[in-house]
């Protein structure tokens, strides 16, 4: 049985190697798990190297961001957002607002996510979000690039879903059944550099935290993500090449019932004369999946969980109610 202890006020974000937990050795994978553990109980933030994303696939993903972003306006509009019923497509400059009663954030984006078959059970039952995706018509490469780079992303996902119920104590599989069908959202960024006239906290990205359970974060090497401690101390994410850099969301507070961290984050572009790009995954379980407080995670006396059980879907369709200021689904 885990218990709840308060968190310690890291003063930077660990680097966790996760060679060792692709091993057939499971006290390797337990030794990878470990680590994970600890940066999970303080911050729910650390970068992970020896991924097994190829170098090449990351770069390639950076250049066609950046090539996205620098097309004229009317091409990006041509797939906002705002032509979708499911959040997917170009997201407009300060379209959103992630700390709540603060300025729109000074950041553009784009999206995608899972595309399903026609007859797939989600499709067939109108599930919100569940396709189809926008793309750019005037980037050729540019959809095949960013598919292969989700499909390396939900791969990455799974191993590490795999890696935080090892974690906590329970068998690697125990999330798999709610992963066979995962959810995962690719969100490429564009931060322009931090305008002299921006209004009283407007950031690149307000602070936050994270609605579903893990998000991979690509960084280029201009800097700007920042983490809040245990002490309500920003610490830097700076940029380590070869990582990504992971954090735990929302929804992994209430699987462990707050032994693991969802911690609040931000992103400001301090550089003058440079533009900042970095690229997000949102790995989730399928839409219909419970979220209810995991076995290793009960208080020893019997007292009920701090959260009452939800499905993914419910979670994170009050998530873009608050931060868009309407109702959206996962």
């Amino acid at each position: 049985m885990l218990l709840y202890t308060p968190p310690k006020a890291a003063e930077q974000l660990p680097i966790i190697d996760l060679g060792d937990s692709f091993s057939v050795d499971l006290s390797r994978r337990k030794a990878v798990a470990w680590e994970i553990h600890k940066a999970c109980r303080d911050t729910g933030f650390f970068y992970v190297a020896n991924h097994g994303v190829a170098a090449g696939l990351i770069a390639g993903q950076f250049e066609w961001a950046k090539q996205f972003f620098a097309q004229p306006l009317a091409a990006k509009n041509a797939v906002s957002m705002a032509k979708s019923s499911c959040m997917r497509g170009y997201e407009a400059m300060s379209l959103q607002v992630l700390d709540a009663g603060s300025p729109p954030d000074l950041k553009e984006g784009f999206q995608i996510a899972c595309d399903l078959a026609p007859d797939h059970p989600y499709v067939v039952g109108k599930v919100p979000n569940q396709g189809p995706n926008q793309w750019p018509g005037d980037l050729p490469g540019f959809r095949e690039h960013t598919e292969r780079y989700q499909t390396a992303m939900i791969a990455l996902g799974a191993h590490l879903m795999r890696c935080l119920a090892l974690s906590l104590e329970l068998d690697e599989g125990w999330f798999d059944a709610g992963i066979s069908q995962p959810m995962c959202t690719v969100r490429m960024l564009h931060y322009p550099p931090q305008p002299a006239g921006a209004a009283f906290n407007q950031l690149g990205a307000g602070a936050h935290t994270d609605w579903g359970s893990i998000t991979m974060l690509l960084q280029d090497d201009c800097g700007g993500l920042e983490v809040q401690n245990a002490k309500g101390e920003w610490i830097e994410a700076m940029p380590v090449e070869g990582t990504f850099v992971v954090n735990l969301g929302d929804m992994v507070r209430r699987w462990t019932n707050d032994i693991y961290q969802s911690t609040m984050h931000r992103v400001l572009n301090k550089q003058r004369n440079r533009d900042r790009y970095s690229i997000a995954s949102f790995f989730n379980p399928d839409f219909f999946h419970k979220v209810e407080c995991l076995p290793t995670c009960r208080a020893a006396d019997g007292t009920p969980p701090r959260y009452a059980p939800c499905t993914v879907g419910e979670h994170i369709a009050e998530m873009f109610q608050i931060t868009y200021g309407k109702k959206k689904s996962a």
